[in-house]
């Protein structure tokens, strides 16, 4: 915890100079300090444990690069943020990283004490018998088959009852009225069959061509269902949860061949913005770039990304009370029905900078409810959490842990997209892949 401590303090000092680079209208200067020293933690902490995915790896980069990203203030929309603003950034990184740390030492701890009564280290009996991958394997491909068949079941009833489908709609926001409330879940449950075949290739091994063309022929028709719902998200988010359950399963995997990925799906993102009938000018309005010559694939990632930061700041400067949990227990009163009953209850503003950028970061909600105490407190749990994550992962006897493993992953790379655990999606996609990880790990028991 000592290190730990001298590395959180580091980060406040360089955080200090950011900050005081922005208060003196040095914006690219001060979007640098956050990067550079954003890349510097990514490596810090990833030499400590040589994986590309290790939690606070990936929060240091993606959280603190994004405010650095933001805090470039390129768009006429940023505005210089408030005192509790940069508290808030700041203090959900340090509050996150210690309750990482605290994990790891109450862990430690107890294994030590363990070790001490039992006078040996707890070993972990994982079944490595052809049988018992066999079985497991054919679980996965269960788990594939029947995520599917309901995925594609519940688009087409979505399909039928709204009598569209996006991809062939000239509506600007087609995709934004394709839902049937409660249905809609289901639908883009289909993210999980690319990733389910990263997993079935992994317990399985050498794949015959039968096999490997019934993991292509199910992927392209999960891959469809995003496509056809002209969601770049969804798409980007199936295959990136793939490339985060490879990586985990192979860390000797050559990052080539991730690059390669992620260039090949740049096209399909382009295709799918033309196609929700965005173009150039009706994005650059929005956008409102300080350099109008600014290239459109620049201007859509950059404001994807520092926006967020600014609707947060949005959020600080004009919230006149708080929430107090309601914000963060959404998904209990989505899924349960009670908004319908009482809608009064979710029926709550939302502060941003402008009306058609709608998307905010991962502690939104926790501001909302709580203020800058919510904040911390969400830092401290997300931490701890991640951490024993990690920990259940790292055991591998249920090659599912991957896939949860993969979805936290995921969550913290876009940190700076959205309030991932007050969205009752988050939660329904944990749900079936916690029912995924008890059924599969019933061969090792």
């Amino acid at each position: 915890m000592k290190s730990a401590a001298a590395f959180l303090a580091a980060h406040v000092a360089v955080s200090a100079a950011g900050i005081l680079l922005t208060e003196t209208g040095e914006y690219l200067f001060s979007g640098f300090v956050f990067i550079l020293l954003a890349v510097s933690e990514y490596l810090y902490y990833y030499r400590k444990e040589r994986k590309l995915l290790q939690m606070e790896a990936v929060f240091s980069l993606f959280w603190t690069g994004g405010m650095g990203i933001s805090a470039m203030k390129l768009s006429w929309l940023a505005e210089n943020w408030e005192p509790v603003t940069w508290l808030s950034f700041v203090s959900v990184y340090l509050a996150f990283i210690l309750g990482y740390e605290a994990m790891r030492a109450w862990e430690k701890k107890r294994t030590v004490h363990r070790k001490g009564a039992s006078g040996s280290e707890e070993r972990l009996e994982v079944l490595e018998s052809a049988d018992s991958c066999e079985q497991t394997a054919d679980r996965i491909l269960r788990c594939i088959y029947a995520v599917l068949v309901v995925s594609v079941a519940c688009f087409l009833l979505e399909a039928v009852v709204i009598r569209e489908i996006p991809l062939f709609s000239d509506k600007p926001h087609a995709y934004s009225y394709f839902h049937l409330s409660g249905v809609h879940y289901f639908t883009v449950s289909s993210i999980f069959i690319l990733p389910l075949s990263v997993l079935y290739r992994k317990v399985k091994g050498k794949l015959s061509r039968r096999e490997w063309l019934r993991l292509g022929l199910c992927s392209a028709a999960a891959l469809a269902v995003p496509v056809l719902c002209v969601s770049r998200f969804q798409l980007l988010l199936a295959v990136l949860l793939s490339v985060c359950v490879a990586v985990t399963a192979w860390p000797g995997i050559r990052l080539r061949y991730v690059f390669l990925v992620i260039v090949l799906l740049i096209p399909v993102y382009v295709g799918l913005t033309v196609a929700r009938n965005h173009d150039v000018a009706y994005l650059n309005s929005i956008f409102e770039m300080k350099y109008e010559a600014t290239p459109i694939f620049i201007t859509q990632p950059y404001m994807y990304v520092a926006n967020n930061y600014d609707n947060f700041n949005c959020l600080v400067r004009e919230l006149p009370a708080h929430t107090f949990g309601l914000r963060q227990l959404f998904p209990v009163i989505a899924l349960t029905g009670l908004k319908f009953l009482r809608p009064e209850l979710v029926n709550f503003p939302i502060y941003i900078t402008k009306t058609e950028l709608t998307t905010v970061t991962l502690i939104y909600d926790a501001y909302y409810d709580f203020g800058l105490v919510g904040v911390i407190l969400f830092g401290l749990i997300l931490g701890m959490a991640c951490k024993k994550i990690a920990t259940i992962q790292e055991r591998g006897n249920n090659p599912v842990a991957l896939l949860f493993y993969a979805q936290i992953a995921m969550y913290l790379v876009f940190s700076f997209f959205t309030t991932w655990f007050s969205n009752p999606t988050t939660w329904f996609w944990l749900a079936i892949t916690g029912m995924m990880y008890f059924y599969v790990g019933r061969v090792a028991r």
